[in-house]
């Protein structure tokens, strides 16, 4: 049969026997097909038709693809390949995790102080309090809004004694220099949450992962910043501040991390431009492996991506511009 027949005929099946024809049709053509099917099954992914289906098993086969070179030219012990994110284009995942290329804030925070000693050889915020769980923005480009809210409540946490769950919705509807689910910059966001006299808690504004109209209770505010700082983009400096101060707020280059699969990340520049930034996440620590230095990131992608919701990146090289904009909320 020649194919464009065999497509047409996939299409006049019923709703039921839509996927199995899509397979069969498929089988021949394919050995990667087994593995798009066990990823559709284990993410729980619903395509509404032939036409999805087959739009989405060509997208994995050329994020497969992706995934393998990335592989191929790592420098440091990740593994790159079959995630969540699979199924979907550079541009959609894009578009539903990240937040549009980050630019300078319109107003420069003023430089944070570096310890003079030494940092230590390792530390991790979350042996010490000021971590809470990991969160899952999902399809909503609020990753800056879990950045700020993270270096919150370390912040909270370390000053004041107990670690808030603090409220990324209010953030989303109610900071409006930033976009909500378009986007929006940590080193803005700590100005709005000033303005507003504070966040309130995740449970009392929980999270909708969409915009709303702006409900914020002030007499619900958990808790208040006093104000924020920008941190050297020199590595020794950040491990020393964060050692000594708390979790950091970043931004990065997130290409990589639509395949990652878990050890420590160390592409090429090629695969992740420093100078474009387009992710916030949160820093809460470092450490060394087999000689490998490496940072512990924080995401908000949920616990079934990466190293249980965690990101480990080479350490010392600028990795996909991580040490380019990186922030903190003050509380005194």
């Amino acid at each position: 049969m020649h194919p464009a027949v065999a497509f047409l005929a996939l299409i006049v099946f019923s709703a039921m026997e839509w996927r199995v024809t899509a397979k069969i049709g498929l089988t021949a053509q394919s050995p990667h097909l087994a593995l798009f099917e066990e990823f559709a099954v284990r993410y729980n992914k619903q395509y509404n038709n032939t036409e999805e289906y087959l739009k989405r098993y060509y997208v994995f086969q050329d994020n497969l693809k992706k995934a393998e070179t990335l592989q191929d030219s790592e420098r440091g012990t990740a593994k790159y390949g079959v995630t969540k994110f699979m199924d979907l284009t550079e541009d959609e995942f894009r578009r539903y995790y990240l937040t549009p290329v980050w630019k300078a804030p319109a107003k420069p925070l003023p430089p944070a102080t570096i310890p003079k000693k030494d940092a230590p050889t390792a530390f991790d915020w979350r042996d010490h309090g000021a971590v809470t769980e990991v969160k899952d923005q999902g399809q909503c480009g609020s990753c800056w809004a879990f950045s700020t809210t993270g270096n919150i409540e370390g912040q909270w946490a370390i000053k004041k004694g107990n670690l808030p769950d603090l409220s990324e919705q209010q953030l989303v509807d109610c900071d409006k220099v930033d976009d909500g689910c378009e986007g929006g910059l940590p080193s803005q966001a700590y100005d709005a949450i000033i303005k507003m006299g504070g966040l309130e808690s995740e449970k009392a504004y929980p999270y909708e992962a969409k915009d709303e109209q702006c409900h914020m209770d002030y007499s619900k505010v958990q808790v208040y910043i006093n104000s924020s700082v920008n941190i050297s983009k020199d590595e020794n400096d950040m491990a020393s501040w964060l050692a000594e101060n708390g979790p950091i707020s970043i931004g990065i280059n997130a290409f990589p991390m639509q395949f990652y699969m878990g050890g420590i990340s160390h592409p090429w520049r090629i695969f992740c431009n420093p100078e474009e930034l387009d992710h916030g996440v949160l820093i809460v620590g470092y450490g060394t492996k087999d000689e490998t230095p490496y940072w512990i990131i924080k995401n908000s992608w949920g616990k079934n991506w990466g190293e249980e919701g965690y990101y480990l990146v080479y350490r010392g090289g600028g990795v996909c511009g991580l040490n380019t904009m990186c922030t903190s909320s003050v509380v005194l």
